[in-house]
């Protein structure tokens, strides 16, 4: 499996995503320029037409995919830390960090379909709760919003009364130390999550902290993703390449490939080798 590199990127990846056509492949990283990139050959262009993106800045910014350009800003009083957009893209939902005197929070915006008429006010803000939230996602028919964060917490909560529904709180089999990733299956029907705790189901991606890395580390070019069946939870396999920690993982919605995002600034495009359909456990 001989991976495509993808050298956009001046600093360290923080985020990737696929559309949901699963031709293109969005990328963010610590140098402010968020990218697309043809997910196979650069032959097909995608349907999407709007990208959210969220920023230390304090801002989430809406842009136009085909033209590259600014649609609108929305500013806040702390770090963006999440954005997430509700399947039929008429709301968005955004996470803020603790900052001052502000807890965290979750907004829900509606986006408009004449760009000209978004508006900055909020249709539901949930403060709360203690520490960062690291991700909050749609769930199943745009129903619930989940969230994780730096308490080892998710939670669900109700997106029109702002209510917390349920959470792992007293859940004995829950996260110890802190959720930093949550993404829901392609037909919703479940998630996974990965924490500090060293526990993930499928795909997760690991390395030192970036301080601890120097060029002249024998692991260099090492920091491996690794692939496990979700349901015996048994390793199948894994990918090296990335000189530095891996910081964000997506699957093709087809299946069939995944990139991966690293502090070495580098997006790699894996496509699978016909093998890895017929692993045997």
């Amino acid at each position: 499996m001989r991976p495509i590199l993808m050298k956009g990127h001046e600093r360290p990846l923080t985020f990737l995503k696929y559309n949901r056509d699963g031709d293109l492949l969005f990328s963010c990283a610590k140098d402010h320029n968020p990218t697309v990139w043809f997910a196979d050959n650069g032959e097909r262009l995608g349907d999407s037409s709007r990208l959210i993106t969220g920023s230390a800045d304090q801002t989430v910014k809406l842009w136009d995919v085909k033209k590259g350009e600014e649609l609108h800003t929305f500013k806040f009083d702390s770090p963006a830390r999440s954005v997430d957009f509700s399947i039929g893209d008429k709301l968005v939902v955004i996470t803020t960090d603790p900052f001052m005197e502000k807890t965290s929070a979750i907004h829900v915006y509606r986006i408009a379909e004449d760009d000209d008429e978004q508006s900055d006010e909020a249709v539901l803000v949930m403060r709360g709760p203690n520490g960062r939230i690291n991700r909050a996602v749609w769930g199943p028919l745009n129903k619930t919003i989940i969230s994780c964060g730096e308490d080892a917490i998710i939670r669900v909560w109700d997106p029109t009364t702002g209510e917390e529904i349920m959470s792992t709180k007293d859940h004995e089999n829950g996260h110890k130390k802190p959720i930093t990733s949550l993404c829901l299956s392609a037909d919703k029907s479940h998630f996974l999550t990965g924490s500090l705790d060293k526990s993930a189901k499928v795909v997760l991606g690991g390395g030192q902290e970036a301080s601890h890395v120097t060029t002249t580390d024998h692991r260099a070019g090492k920091f491996e993703a690794k692939f496990y069946d979700k349901i015996l939870t048994a390793e199948i396999g894994g990918v090296k390449g990335h000189f530095g920690p891996i910081n964000a993982l997506a699957f093709n919605p087809d299946g069939k490939s995944f990139a991966s995002g690293g502090e070495d600034g580098y997006v790699r495009l894996h496509h699978f080798d016909p093998d890895y359909f017929h692993i045997k456990l």
